[in-house]
């Protein structure tokens, strides 16, 4: 019933309102009723569409792709009067995946994610909140588990690390996602290797006010992704002036900068993982850690300022009226 209400006030607004361009940012509960019939219900009315594309695919991405799910995104792509995606990458698959004309699509970074609270929280109370040394070196993996985010792949990268040296850990911190098959297999790892003791395992909803106190206390995000077009996790990693190390997959290559702001390791390869969370802690951006949070921090500020985002944005709808 709130759904349907939700719809019935959707429809509502849409006839009464003299907006002109309708900028849809995510779809609604019933998505291939969106796709199509919301969408055509918004153009018989006159208004002008924007897209922001933040996954051009999920169902490939979540391995669930179908033909119904590729024909209402063609559908949604081609009835769109402009889509904004976030990276050149995701553009090109625009084009080649679903034909879409390059001047219909346009890049608008991902702007650094200013909705997390922060405090006057310092890493080190971080890491006593969390009853951590301050000799750990603290590994963080957080958001959604789920397959294609890759924490097998982490959690055999740790096995490597800690044949060597036993100061790591690792903070998981995020729900479940779909099945839970996936996260018993990876459980099964951990037992079967004794991991439990390098492991701090939060495996819920993290609300906001919460996730300050991980981002400080780590030293390091990791994103191990198999499949991705852009992580908002690693925005939120920026907020903080947190490192990452992420897989060579979509486009994060694009928004780390090597030695910088973190590192870049071959996808679905522990071995290479291990050797990059090593080769961090043996760099410079590790061992001068509060010199390199702040240099991130106003990277990030710089390169994904809303300000700049929100005159690109204004300029496709000035474009379009």
């Amino acid at each position: 019933f709130r759904i349907l209400k939700y719809y019935f006030k959707l429809i509502h607004y849409t006839l009464k309102t003299n907006s002109q361009i309708f900028h849809i940012q995510w779809e609604n509960k019933f998505i291939y009723f969106d796709r199509t019939i919301m969408n055509l219900f918004y153009k018989l009315l006159g208004k002008k569409l924007v897209f922001t594309v933040h996954n051009v695919n999920a169902g490939e991405r979540d391995e669930n792709d179908t033909v119904l799910n590729r024909l209402s995104l063609k559908f949604k792509y081609m009835i769109a009067d402009h889509i904004i995606v976030h990276t050149d990458k995701m553009k090109l698959q625009m084009e080649t995946d679903f034909n879409i004309n390059e001047k219909k699509i346009s890049v608008v970074p991902h702007g650094i994610n200013k909705i997390i609270p922060q405090t006057k929280l310092t890493p080190s109370e971080a890491k006593k909140r969390l009853n951590l040394n301050y000799n750990e070196k603290v590994l963080l993996f957080f958001g959604n588990i789920a397959p294609y985010k890759g924490l097998k792949t982490l959690i055999n990268a740790l096995i490597k690390l800690i044949s060597s040296t036993s100061n790591f850990i690792l903070i998981i911190a995020g729900k479940i996602k779909g099945n839970e098959a996936h996260w018993n297999e990876i459980k099964d790892i951990i037992e079967k290797h004794k991991l439990s003791d390098y492991i701090i395992e939060q495996i819920r909803f993290i609300p906001d006010e919460e996730v300050e106190i991980y981002y400080k206390a780590a030293d390091v995000l990791i994103l191990p992704y198999n499949y991705i077009f852009q992580s908002g996790v690693l925005f939120v990693s920026y907020s903080f002036g947190l490192p990452a190390i992420a897989s060579d997959v979509g486009s994060l290559k694009e928004d780390i900068i090597e030695g910088k702001t973190g590192f870049i390791c071959l996808p679905e390869n522990p071995e290479d993982l291990a050797e990059k969370i090593i080769q961090y802690f043996q760099s410079d951006l590790y061992k001068k850690l509060p010199e390199s949070r702040k240099h991130i921090l106003e990277f990030a500020q710089d390169k994904y300022s809303w300000e700049e985002i929100g005159k690109k944005t204004s300029s496709v709808y000035q474009s379009l009226l």
